[in-house]
C-alpha cells in the first residue's frame, strides 16, 4: 500500500497579532499603567473614599499619561528607519494606510487599555470607602479615548521627524503644553480645547460635553492619519471637520457646558441633637460618625437657648440660623478613606464655629477670652490645651496669674449644676460672634 504525505497546510497569521501580542506596544501599555497607578498611588489619601474625588483624579492623570502615549506612539512610528526596513516596506502588498495602522492601533489599544485598566482599579479601590453618592463615569470614556489618539497621532510625528530624541521631546513638550494650559493664568476659552482641563469635584459636565471632548482629539489624529498614509488625502477633510466642529463647540460653550452638582448643595440630617448636624449628600453616609465625634459638644447644650438651628455643610458661608460645620473637604486631612481622622479636632472646631471670633481683630478681653476657653474646655478641649497651658505656666507672672484665671473659670463652670449651665450657656451665646461683648456672663 502506497502512503501519500501531502503538506500541511500554512497558518495564516494577521499582522496584527504579532504586533498585539509582542513587540513594543504591550511594554508601552504597562508604562501607561505603571505611570498613572503610580500618580494615584501616591495622592491616594485624597480621593479613595470619594467618587468625585476619584474621577477629579483620574482625569487629572491625563497631564502625565497623553504626553507619555504620544511619546510611545512617535517611538513606534520611528521603528522602520530605526531598523533600516523602510524600503522593504514600501514593497509590501498592503497599502501605505494598512501598513501605518497595523503599526499604530496595537499601541494605541495598549495605552488605551493600561489607562482604563488603572481607572477599573481606582473605582474599585474607592467603592468600599465611599460614604455616600455614586461612581462618576462621564469622563471616563472621553479620557481613554484621548490617551489612544494621542498614540496615534505621536506615531505620525516619529514618521514625520527622522530624529531620534523625538519622542522625549514630545512628552516633555506635550506636558509644557497641558501644563502651561491647565495652570496658567490666562482665562481664555480655549484651555477648554485641553484634554487634561482640571475638573473640580463639585462640578458635572452637560450631556453633551464628553461627546464632543472625544470627537476632539479623534478627529485630529484621524485626520493626521489619513493626510499622511491615505491614497485619497483628501479624505483627510471629513474628521478634521469633525474636529473643528467638536473643538468649537467645547471653546463656545466653555464653562457652561459644566453646571454644579446638585448632590454636593443638598444636606442630610440628623434632627434629634442640639444643634442639629447636617452633612453633605455626597457624604451622606458619613452621618454617624460626626455625630460620634460632635456628641460631647450637643449632649451638654441640649435645652441651651440662643443656639444656631444646625451645623451645614454647603458652600459658602451659613445663614444667619445656622453654624458651619468642621470641613469634610479636601479629602486627605480630616476625612481620609471614609474615616475622621481626628473625632477631638473635629469638635474642637466645631466649637470655634458656634463661638463664631475667627474674624475678631487684636485681642479679645480677658473676660471674653476666658468664657471662651472655659466653654471649649467643657464642650471639646483643644488638642494643643495641654501645651498651650505650660507655655502660659514657663511665662511671666502675669502669664501664670491668667492661666490661674482660666483654670480657676474651667472648674467653675464644670461644677455648675445642670440648670444653672444651661442658664450660663444660654446667656453665653447670646454674645457670639460680638468681638466686643459687653455682657458675657461672668465666671
Amino acid at each position: 500500500m502506497t502512503l501519500t504525505v501531502t503538506p500541511r497546510e500554512s497558518v495564516r497569521v494577521h499582522p496584527l497579532r504579532a504586533e498585539v501580542l509582542r513587540g513594543f506596544a504591550p511594554w508601552a501599555g504597562l508604562a501607561v499603567f505603571l505611570t498613572a497607578g503610580a500618580l494615584l498611588a501616591v495622592t491616594a489619601d485624597r480621593w479613595q473614599g470619594g467618587w468625585a474625588e476619584t474621577r477629579t483624579e483620574l482625569h487629572g492623570v491625563l497631564l502625565i499619561v497623553v504626553p507619555l502615549a504620544a511619546a510611545a506612539g512617535c517611538r513606534q512610528g520611528g521603528r522602520e528607519r530605526r531598523r533600516r526596513t523602510e524600503e522593504l516596506w514600501g514593497t509590501a502588498a498592503r497599502g501605505p494606510l494598512a501598513r501605518f495602522l497595523a503599526s499604530a492601533l496595537p499601541v494605541a489599544a495598549w495605552v488605551t487599555a493600561g489607562y482604563v485598566a488603572v481607572a477599573a482599579g481606582a473605582l474599585l479601590a474607592t467603592w468600599p470607602y465611599a460614604r455616600g453618592d455614586r461612581p462618576y463615569l462621564d469622563l471616563l470614556p472621553a479620557d481613554a479615548v484621548a490617551v489612544g489618539a494621542a498614540a496615534v497621532a505621536g506615531q505620525v510625528v516619529g514618521r514625520l521627524v527622522a530624529w531620534r530624541p523625538a519622542a522625549p521631546l514630545l512628552a516633555v513638550g506635550g506636558y509644557v503644553l497641558l501644563g502651561l494650559s491647565s495652570w496658567g493664568e490666562t482665562e481664555s476659552a480655549g484651555r477648554f480645547l485641553n484634554p487634561a482641563l482640571p475638573v473640580p469635584e463639585s462640578v458635572v459636565p452637560v450631556a453633551w460635553q464628553p461627546v464632543a471632548a472625544a470627537v476632539w482629539p479623534t478627529g485630529l489624529a484621524t485626520a493626521a492619519v489619513l493626510a499622511y498614509a491615505a491614497r485619497r488625502r483628501y479624505t483627510a477633510l471629513l474628521p478634521l471637520a469633525a474636529a473643528t466642529a467638536a473643538g468649537a463647540l467645547l471653546v463656545q460653550g466653555g464653562a457652561g457646558w459644566w453646571h454644579t452638582d446638585p448632590v454636593g448643595g443638598r444636606q442630610v440630617c440628623d434632627t434629634s441633637t442640639t444643634p442639629q448636624i447636617c452633612v453633605s449628600a455626597r457624604y451622606g453616609e458619613l452621618l454617624p460618625q460626626v455625630k460620634t465625634a460632635l456628641a460631647g459638644v450637643t449632649g451638654p447644650l441640649d435645652g441651651v437657648r440662643n443656639l444656631p438651628v444646625r451645623f451645614e455643610d454647603r458652600p459658602g458661608a451659613p445663614r444667619p440660623d445656622e453654624a458651619e460645620l468642621p470641613m469634610l473637604t479636601p479629602m486627605g486631612w480630616s476625612f481620609v478613606r471614609g474615616r475622621l481622622t481626628d473625632p477631638e479636632q473635629y469638635a474642637w472646631e466645631a466649637v470655634l464655629a458656634l463661638q463664631n471670633r475667627e474674624d475678631c481683630e487684636g485681642p479679645l478681653d480677658p473676660r471674653v477670652g476666658r468664657a471662651d476657653d472655659a466653654v471649649e474646655n467643657l464642650l471639646a478641649p483643644s488638642p494643643a490645651r495641654e501645651h498651650f497651658d505650660e507655655l502660659h505656666a514657663e511665662g511671666d507672672e502675669s502669664a501664670r496669674a491668667e492661666l490661674r484665671e482660666r483654670r480657676a473659670a474651667r472648674a467653675r463652670l464644670a461644677a455648675m449644676a445642670a440648670d444653672e449651665r444651661r442658664t450660663w450657656l444660654s446667656a453665653y451665646f447670646s454674645t457670639a460672634g460680638d468681638c466686643h461683648p459687653k455682657e458675657v456672663p461672668a465666671l
